[in-house]
């Protein structure tokens, strides 16, 4: 029997680390009676947060998936990191997600973390609430933040409640559409409040938000705001039917306030969960791709009625064995069942399926459209991103894209009888985590991790040591250094070989070029009257492609370079495809050297927050980096400052920052682009290069 997707609700709780979304969860799984004893992240026993890591450092470093219930609706909810290292859980937690829960600090405000996650949440077009939490903190104010969302965001929040007092005076709010004011006593309990009439010297202002909010509501509805425009006064029921289809909308973004620590004011927040927030159906259907990723105009509906279709969104390795997260878009999937994974065009058997409740697990027979589960043990190499379907009706749904790692480091285990212990548990991790890769490097035959920052990749090395027992040599922090060219050459390329037998013969003529930013590689072909065979040219272009993975001025991988085959010649018997390939390898160790080879740096998205004291030390420093300061924005409690400093520079930031504010400073980043490096960077990166290049082939 299918159940009722009207009562569903996929949401994901998503904000900047430290806003509070642990605790919103666990708050959430208290009032759904999950859980009885509360959790904290300051002493390391929450639901969601299970990992040894996590409970240590009091970050979310995995999105966990939990399913309660409240008022009859069933909640799949999943707590995604704040932090930036970590910024691809909450993309692809976002991709299957019906709706999300943005958590603000209610004295920090939008932090800048908050606002990667909220363009993704754009990106994917994702209903949302804010939740502005922490308001009995010191220089909580719950209107500052608000317009903060506007300014910053560019979102309209639709404020639903109001506050009852401040920081150490906060006691509840103000529903401002019922105009009834919840008021908790200090027990600490969520279910110890009362419901009692405004407040006297809030009158004014609860009229003067209750218009606005009821204004803005009734605009989703014409005939409505015609009524109201001619003084009748729409029904609670009519005004939220308009908030429900402006939040499916984006139109604008309901808008609570509270103390997750202090159980205040989430009641409301569960309630506009199942009033606002979209059900499975109500959401724009995924669409359904060809192989190259290309969208082919149909479209996953949600409907148990419909075909198997899921998305692989996580792989987990855990003590009960390998966990894969799907998000069913429609369907039903059955113990037993045989289904296909139409990237591997592998089947596999589905032996046991869970409802996570973070890292417990309860055993199902069956899950349907709508429903978030995990599958145990999949045999055939399932990874994140890939379509799980009906055997005899294969599609694909859109894929997920992530983002090249910028930071490698080298390992390498501590005892010689680790080697094959850590390769098979780097090989678990790279599966779980998309941003994560691993390679060896040839020369050296080192173990090369790659990842998005450092704090990622020191809590690779971490979950080694524990959770593997695997203990790691670590080597200095590399950067993902790229190369470019900066003027355009003209060459000539003639490979020929004759030494009895057939012989090989290959000429190409061709110009090498500076491409646009961000262009990578392109190839095209102007040869005509067939100096150059047709059936050899992929060949040719294959094989320059090839060439990009190594430059020659330091053996980085080479970008936005444009190759013109124009003219070439032919042996009628010893031209081959082979011959060709080889012309490109040389014709590339030919010309680049001549081209202007130029080495480029990645350049980090800096934010930094610190106390007003400081901004000259912080901003001086940012400077002696390298950086260019982008700009700079006042709050309550210090400043934020913008900048765009290569990362090469940015390696122990987090401990001069510290000592320069106090422990009071905080930063986050993320990669912004590539730019060229100075002369002297450049030939000290290059110099080193050819020495290790040296050290190797001694």
């Amino acid at each position: 029997m299918s159940a009722d997707l009207s009562l569903y609700r996929n949401i994901g709780i998503f904000a900047h680390v430290d806003a509070g979304k642990t605790t919103t969860t666990e708050r959430i799984l208290k009032l759904t009676g999950k859980i009885h004893k509360l959790g904290d992240t300051h002493d390391g026993s929450t639901t969601t947060d299970f990992m040894e890591q996590e409970a240590e450092r009091g970050i979310t470093i995995q999105s966990a998936a939990v399913t309660c219930f409240w008022k009859g609706h069933r909640l799949n909810v999943i707590d995604t990191p704040g932090h930036v290292d970590f910024t691809v859980e909450v993309y692809r937690s976002l991709k299957v997600l019906d709706g999300g829960v943005g958590v603000f600090c209610g004295s920090g405000g939008v932090e800048p973390q908050s606002e990667t996650n909220w363009r993704y949440a754009n990106d994917a077009r994702v209903s949302r609430l804010i939740f502005v939490n922490k308001l009995d903190r010191i220089g909580a104010d719950f209107f500052r933040v608000t317009e903060q969302v506007k300014k910053v965001l560019g979102a309209n929040p639709l404020i639903m409640v109001l506050p009852i007092g401040v920081e150490d005076t906060f006691t509840g709010v103000v529903d401002l559409l019922t105009q009834k004011a919840y008021v908790w006593d200090e027990t600490g309990q969520p279910e110890n409040y009362t419901v009692t009439d405004v407040p006297a010297e809030m009158a004014d202002d609860v009229e003067m938000y209750r218009t606005q909010l009821i204004e803005t509501a009734i605009e989703q509805d014409d005939d409505l705001l015609m009524a109201y425009m001619e003084g009748e006064e729409p029904a609670i029921e009519d005004i939220k039917r308009c908030i429900r289809k402006g939040t499916r909308d984006l139109a604008f973004f309901p808008t609570y306030c509270g103390s997750a620590f202090k159980n205040k004011g989430m009641q409301l927040v569960l309630d506009a969960i199942v009033d606002y927030l979209p059900a499975p159906t109500e959401v724009d259907p995924q669409p359904l791709t060809d192989e190259e990723g290309n969208e082919t105009g149909k479209h996953a509906i949600v409907s148990a009625d419909e075909p198997f279709r899921a998305l692989a969104f996580k792989i987990m390795d855990d003590r009960f064995g390998a966990l894969t997260f799907i998000r069913i878009y429609s369907g039903v999937l059955n113990k037993g069942d045989t289904i296909l994974n139409s990237f591997t065009g592998k089947t596999e058997r589905i032996g046991r399926m869970v409802e996570m409740y973070a890292d417990e697990r309860i055993d199902l027979t069956s899950a349907q459209a709508g429903d978030i589960v995990a599958l145990v043990g999949l045999k055939n190499n399932t990874q994140t991103g890939h379509t799980l379907c009906d055997v005899k009706q294969p599609c694909t749904l859109e894929p997920m894209v992530f983002p090249e790692p910028v930071i490698s480091i080298s390992v390498t285990p501590k005892d010689k009888g680790s080697t094959e212990k850590m390769g098979i548990a780097i090989g678990k991790m790279v599966a779980e985590d998309p941003t994560f890769r691993v390679e060896t490097d040839e020369d050296s035959g080192e173990t090369i991790l790659k990842g998005m920052g450092e704090l990622h990749l020191d809590i690779k090395v971490d979950i080694l040591k524990r959770t593997y027992g695997v203990e790691l040599v670590v080597g200095q922090p590399q950067v993902a250094y790229r190369e470019t060219i900066t003027r355009e050459v003209e060459d000539s390329y003639t490979h020929k070989k004759q030494s009895g037998g057939s012989g090989q013969f290959g000429k190409i003529d061709y110009r090498i070029r500076p491409g646009e930013q961000n262009s990578g590689f392109t190839f095209k072909s102007t040869v005509v009257g067939g100096n150059v065979p047709k059936e050899f040219i992929p060949a040719i272009e294959k094989s320059f492609a090839g060439m990009m993975a190594e430059g020659t001025l330091a053996g980085y991988p080479v970008l936005d370079v444009e190759i013109e085959l124009f003219d070439g010649a032919y042996h009628a018997v010893d031209s081959s495809a082979i011959a060709y390939e080889i012309a490109a390898k040389g014709a590339f160790r030919q010309s680049m050297p001549k081209a202007g080879p130029q080495l480029l740096e990645p350049i980090m998205k800096v934010d930094v927050f610190t106390p007003e004291d400081n901004v000259g030390d912080v901003i001086g420093d940012l400077n002696r980096r390298r950086g260019m300061i982008a700009g700079q924005e006042a709050g309550v409690t210090g400043v934020r400052i913008k900048a765009d400093v290569p990362l090469s520079e940015m390696f122990g930031y987090i401990s001069s920052l510290r000592t320069m504010t106090s422990g009071r400073g905080q930063f986050s980043m993320e990669f912004s682009h590539y730019s060229a490096c100075p002369a002297n960077v450049a030939e000290a990166v290059v110099a080193k290069a050819k020495e290790k290049k040296a050290a190797t082939n001694a």
